[in-house]
């Protein structure tokens, strides 16, 4: 079924169930990761695991999904990286699907671009749950050719939507504005969950109002069940909610745009970590989910939170 041949990097949270998504579909997919033991299991799924990103050069199209602009420059150009070699096979198209910031994108952008390679800059909104879903969706840029040969992989990755923004690092200003909508409304979210129940509502009613309105959206769904039964697994960090409100507020400057509502939930947020030293481990309290934000907002409130044991529908039934 593969047109082209592909490889990935990056087995990580959200990596792993969208390699997963692309050998699902019948397409053949060489993966490196740093620690081997998260990728094996995709072998049995047809994954062809390999020991170096350099392994991947001769690959068409290579797609990474890491941690930080640090990260992607390290597999792209460090010791066995994809493209560190002056000679040889390199991928035609590079796709990033993680979130990095827009001067780190440029940057790699020219460094590809000078070794024949394409960049196509697309990160994704949702975590794994919603990748397993089929309601992942990405925002795209990069030269439209390109754009054009992966589009059917990443419709198959991000089966909710694919759109492309136009060339260049449009992508990564989408997904940043993106972020700072996601830090408002779960700052609001939980000031106006936390308003309900100090009045005397509790919150899986209060929730399962809000979801019902013209109001709700999937994001409010699928983070109910999180804020009625106080459930902090790990799907996106405060600590990188932080970083991008300071990236948007960054591009504001720049761009003299008023972002007053940002700047608050920037301030809002901070208080998390303050509270963080309340905690008997600080550290182990900022790697839950962000939106145990709610405990800090409680606490400015005066109240003390316990699980109201309600199951609430997510709206991320798995697919198939």
């Amino acid at each position: 079924m593969t047109k082209h041949s592909l490889g990935w990097i990056g087995m990580g949270r959200m990596g792993y169930p969208m390699a997963e998504r692309l050998l699902k579909a019948g397409h053949s997919v060489a993966i490196w990761n740093r620690t081997r033991a998260k990728a094996e299991p995709l072998a049995k799924k047809g994954g062809q695991i390999v020991d170096h990103p350099s392994e991947l050069s001769g690959k068409d199209i290579v797609f990474t999904m890491v941690s930080t602009g640090k990260d992607l420059e390290q597999v792209y150009f460090g010791e066995n990286g994809l493209v560190a070699t002056s000679s040889g096979p390199r991928p035609k198209i590079l796709v990033d699907c993680s979130s990095i910031g827009v001067e780190q994108s440029e940057a790699i952008r020219a460094r590809l671009k000078q070794l024949g390679c394409e960049f196509i800059s697309s990160p994704v909104s949702g975590n794994g749950k919603c990748v397993k879903a089929g309601k992942l969706s990405t925002v795209v840029s990069g030269p439209k050719a390109a754009f054009d040969e992966v589009e059917p992989y990443l419709k198959t990755i991000a089966a909710s939507g694919v759109s492309y923004v136009g060339e260049g690092e449009l992508s990564r200003i989408c997904k940043i504005a993106h972020n700072v909508f996601l830090g408002v409304v779960i700052q609001n979210l939980a000031e106006i969950t936390i308003l309900a129940q100090k009045a005397g509502v509790p919150r899986h009613a209060f929730l399962d109002f809000m979801n019902a309105s013209v109001l709700g959206s999937t994001f409010t769904k699928y983070k109910s069940n999180a804020l009625v039964n106080l459930d902090w697994t790990t799907t996106f960090t405060p600590a990188l909610l932080r970083k991008d409100l300071d990236l948007g507020l960054k591009a504001a400057r720049d761009l003299d745009v008023a972002m007053p509502v940002t700047a608050a939930t920037r301030e809002a947020l901070q208080s998390h970590f303050g509270a963080a030293t309340l905690k008997p481990d600080p550290a182990a309290h900022l790697e839950k989910d962000f939106a145990a934000l709610l405990e800090t907002v409680a606490l400015a409130a005066g109240l003390k939170l316990a699980p109201e044991n309600v199951p609430m529908p997510t709206g991320l039934e798995t697919e198939g």
